[in-house]
């Protein structure tokens, strides 16, 4: 599956490192020419700097042959504009947009984008299943529901902290694709010590998510 994430900001960068660490082709646009340095060092050359939201930019990524574009940048107008010329002009057969406004979100779905993402909704969600300091967050799910991203904080009680990844047996079909361990952004090996307060993203089949959510939090 070939995809497109428009926005190299915290979701952005997760997003494409979970579908590459998944087998997926991935491109990230993102328009500070700094961030695409620094992604291209930890990612490999899978980040152009451009305007996701101008057509030039979207075909020059290749948007002709995408199975999904993603827009999740910090702006619902570029969202919007991104997935649409990605339907109209493209014809990507799937796209998901970032709605930062949840008054936006109804908006979108009349002018057919497919999936929102409303980050109020997360916190809704969490609110629902009674997560106590958002130890283990739902963020985006993928391929149709099959697929999930998720973000879990190691605590000093989680079952993993102070092992290496390749100590714990994750659950099937689940990846830990990145960790957020203080200013710091670690591409995890298998000898990566989880630590008492680093933010673990992970990919996992949604039938996983309760199994993981035990074994990390």
């Amino acid at each position: 599956m070939y995809v497109i994430v428009v926005g190299g900001g915290k979701v952005g960068f997760y997003l494409t490192q979970s579908l590459l660490s998944d087998g997926h082709e991935v491109l990230l646009i993102e328009r500070d020419s700094a961030k695409v340095d620094s992604f291209n060092e930890q990612l490999g050359s899978v980040t152009i700097a451009g305007d996701g939201a101008e057509a030039s930019t979207l075909a020059a990524a290749g948007a002709a042959r995408a199975d999904v574009v993603v827009a999740v940048t910090g702006e619902d107008e570029d969202n919007l504009v991104i997935c649409q010329m990605a339907k109209q002009k493209f014809h990507v057969g799937r796209t998901i947009a970032r709605v930062n406004n949840p008054k936006n979100e109804q908006l979108f779905r009349v002018l057919g984008i497919d999936v929102t993402v409303s980050q109020t909704n997360y916190i809704l969600h969490i609110i629902e299943q009674a997560i106590p300091e958002r130890s283990f967050v739902h963020l985006l799910s993928l391929t149709h529901g099959d697929l999930a991203i998720v973000e879990a904080k190691i605590t000093d009680h989680s079952a993993v902290v102070h092992r290496s990844i390749g100590e714990i047996s994750l659950p099937e079909n689940t990846a830990i694709s990145a960790i957020s361990r203080g200013p710091r952004l670690i591409v995890p090996t298998p000898a990566t010590e989880l630590l008492p307060g680093d933010d673990i993203i992970a990919l996992a089949h949604r039938e996983q998510e309760d199994e993981l959510r035990r074994l990390l939090v």
